[in-house]
């Protein structure tokens, strides 16, 4: 294919299609809640493009799957983004976790790390986008509001690209995020507020100041970026699909962008079947476990005071089409407590050398939960999404870590301490 991409966009709730130049952000009929799913060509993207040549392409990064991006011009992106950190987001390992996978009592357990994404999220493919759509667009300033994760990744993508970048992060955002984000030279604005809160002055801002808004649940971008986690563990797995993946849900764009990942891999022929996705959120943070639950359409705001900071969400701003991606792909919600959440940390730690954030754990935590009660079976090929790395919040975690023995400089010393003689 050349460098140039075709695709249209096409409203979640409306249809309504548009074309890929028309929309910045969300449908105007239905206004800021209506997001926009990107509609590329496939018809010409299966003659043209696919797992053959994927197969002989050396990039191992998100812009291997360029024709389903949506970036105008290809050519133009990959030039903007080649050698800097933007050009090393994605393609993160697939672990068989076998130790843990015999302990959960399943036979085909995987995990898909992205905690080793450059900035340590899976937020990582969301603004990498953003920031490649924002010098096509010739933006100077972005913005975003965030708990964490989000922010920081794209500070580090705004950095590599010399772009301008203003954060608005909760007060009580963990103080190794904010340090990643002031380290990347971005403006840091911590607001006394909650995420919902700072979402509405973030885009407000941007409004006022003419600033491109990375705001996810609002930027049909950021999905985008996401669903190519989803497009690699289809090629890491061989282009198959697996039965189940179990992801943690916040705000619902993550699991927004694996169904739409999914979806496009089905479209092309890549895998037979959508996989189950199953979300779980935290019970201190439930929205879209409520609504599911109740058959609702829609998510309604609900408590958010959960330890898993980038998770903890009231109004889910991608509510609406986290629902559609559960509910389409004939899987469920669950809701997993803080403990268990901390659990599940040292857990997976222990089993597999992976340390996760508690909003990574929290997949885990359904995990656990799940084949306990026998809602997932021995022989599913399951893969369970872990979104960020433990170190970027380890006052959660510390608390319930073992005993630290302070030792004097002798072997009678580390004897004592071990229970040797």
């Amino acid at each position: 294919m050349n460098g140039e991409v075709n695709y249209q966009w096409r409203c979640s709730r409306c249809q309504t299609l548009y074309a890929s130049g028309e929309i910045r952000y969300t449908c105007p009929r239905c206004g800021d809640g209506a997001l926009l799913d990107m509609l590329p060509d496939y018809a010409r993207i299966r003659a043209e493009w696919g797992p053959s040549r994927l197969m002989t392409d050396d990039d191992r990064s998100i812009w291997r799957y360029w024709p389903l991006l949506p970036l105008n011009d290809y050519d133009a992106g990959r030039h903007l983004t080649q050698a800097t950190v933007l050009s090393s987001v994605g393609w993160t390992p697939l672990y068989r976790a076998e130790r843990l996978g015999k302990t959960v009592g399943l036979n085909n357990l995987f995990i898909k790390d992205d905690g080793r994404n450059p900035t340590a999220s899976l937020k990582d493919r969301a603004s990498a986008v953003v920031i490649a759509k924002a010098l096509e667009l010739g933006e100077s300033v972005v913005a975003t509001a965030s708990s964490g994760n989000a922010a920081a990744a794209l500070a580090g993508m705004s950095a590599a690209a010399g772009l301008r970048c203003v954060i608005f992060v909760p007060s009580t955002a963990p103080e190794a995020k904010i340090a990643q984000i002031l380290v990347y030279g971005a403006t840091v604005l911590l607001v006394k507020g909650s995420y919902d809160q700072i979402f509405d002055l973030c885009q407000a801002a941007c409004r006022e100041w003419g600033w491109y808004c990375r705001n996810t649940g609002y930027n049909p971008h950021t999905a985008e970026g996401k669903k190519t986690c989803a497009l690699e563990i289809v090629e890491q797995l061989d282009w198959e699909a697996p039965d189940t993946v179990l992801i943690s849900v916040g705000d619902g764009n993550i699991i927004t962008g694996l169904y739409r990942g999914f979806q496009d891999a089905l479209a092309l022929g890549w895998i037979s079947r959508l996989p189950r996705l199953i979300g779980v959120q935290a019970a201190r943070s439930p929205s879209v476990y409520h609504a599911w639950r109740s058959g609702a359409r829609d998510v309604s705001p609900d408590r958010a005071d959960t330890l898993a900071d980038s998770i903890n969400v009231g109004l889910p701003r991608d509510g609406f089409r986290a629902l559609r991606a559960i509910r389409e792909t004939d899987g469920f919600c669950i809701a997993v407590e803080d403990k268990e959440i901390l659990e599940a940390m040292t857990a997976v730690g222990r089993l597999t050398g992976i340390f996760a954030e508690p909003a990574g754990a929290t997949s885990f935590a359904g995990l656990f939960s799940l084949t306990s009660t026998g809602k997932i079976t021995p022989d599913e090929r399951v893969v369970v999404v872990n979104t960020g790395n433990g170190l970027k919040d380890v006052k959660s975690v510390s608390f319930t870590l073992g005993q630290l023995h302070v030792i004097e400089p002798t072997l009678t010393s580390v004897g004592g301490a071990l229970g040797m003689r």
